[in-house]
């Protein structure tokens, strides 16, 4: 049974459909994204994990609108609540953006603009979407939110510019921003890097409660599978600007089912277990996005290529469902790929 994507694209509150996104340079054409599809509901959190230069921010860019140059080529659907962006006018996601859905940006040191008061700058992203509020209502409002975030002392702390926030605190700070106008949607590109471990899990236990609080459809990007473990209800691996596996997340850490999910998660430390062995690398390097390997993207670094018969540097493997909710594109049959993981995987995690 293959199935690129569920049928009805307006049933899901979000709703990607064969999204492609492609970008024209001087070296060739970069297919950052190419066939990516999935469905959130309200209230779930999805995460979107792979390695650096698999497509996982440029998905969320083009949710949120921001490819919109020349040298951008965007196809497939986005449905938002029933509403297609894709083809949509750029000045109507202009106005959802910041209001039904928003952005947790990666760096926000480089997000935030240096010359403006962090207070200023949540104060504009509210009365961009709220123009009939006042100032001193949308100062309020800042407050509030910086508040509800956890920053202390927050009607002096409004006064003050991006640097003289701590990593975290400026974290929490872009977090206020993004939830300042109660979005139905909110994207959280990398939210804890280059953060220490102690801020990272009260950045994702901000997340949560937040997103109880606001009745919130999240999406999580990141490369570390224990922020996913952490969060996600529902995890979307990519590779090679492609979807690879898609499940619940219980299902993808108990019984994945591709190869690359494997070496990511044999590549994970782990702390609930005595360490027997080395963690393993996925041997080589993520492909070129401008020369994706023909095929399957990952067989030149799959340790199982040999066993498909040539089928893996040739014909592209379509994302098959192997359970229900479950879905893996890989030419190994599904009966190999069990024996593979229950003979030769599971041991080592």
């Amino acid at each position: 049974m293959t199935i690129e994507a569920p049928a009805r694209p307006g049933s899901a509150f979000l709703a990607v459909r064969d999204l492609r996104i492609h970008f024209d340079t001087d070296d060739g054409l970069v297919k950052s994204v190419d066939g990516v599809s999935f469905d959130l509901e309200r209230g779930r959190t999805l995460g979107i994990v792979g390695e650096s230069g698999s497509g996982k921010s440029v998905t969320s860019l083009g949710i949120m609108g921001l490819h919109r140059s020349k040298r951008a080529r965007i196809g497939g659907e986005i449905w938002l609540d029933g509403e297609e962006l894709v083809a949509a006018d750029p000045d109507r996601v202009r106005r959802l953006r910041g209001h039904s859905m928003a952005m947790i940006f990666q760096d926000p040191l480089t997000a935030m603009h240096p010359y403006y008061t962090v207070g200023a700058q949540i104060i504009e992203a509210y009365r961009v979407h709220h123009p009939q509020a006042s100032k001193k209502e949308a100062r309020k409002r800042a407050i509030e939110m910086l508040d509800r975030v956890g920053i202390p002392q927050p009607d002096r702390r409004v006064d003050d510019y991006p640097h003289q926030f701590s990593g975290g605190m400026r974290q929490r700070a872009m977090i206020a921003m993004a939830l300042v106008n109660d979005p139905s949607l909110l994207i959280a590109d990398e939210p804890t890097t280059a953060l220490d471990v102690t801020v990272q899990a009260q950045i994702l236990d901000l997340i949560r409660d937040l997103q109880k609080e606001f009745g919130s459809a999240v999406i999580i990007i990141t490369h570390d599978l224990g922020v996913v473990a952490e969060l996600a209800d529902d995890i979307l691996v990519m590779y090679g600007g492609r979807c690879v596996e898609r499940g619940p997340a219980a299902t993808l850490f108990d019984a994945p089912e591709h190869p690359y999910t494997w070496g990511l998660l044999g590549s994970m430390p782990r702390l609930d277990r005595p360490l027997q062995e080395r963690l393993i690398p996925v041997r080589g390097t993520p492909p070129s996005l401008i020369n994706v390997p023909s095929g399957c993207a990952f067989h030149p670094r799959c340790p199982y290529a040999e066993l498909t018969g040539g089928r893996s540097s040739t014909e592209r493997p379509a994302l098959a469902e192997t359970d229900p909710g479950h879905f893996a594109a890989c030419h190994l049959s599904t009966a190999e790929r069990h024996r593979i993981f229950t003979d030769e995987i599971a041991p080592k995690l």
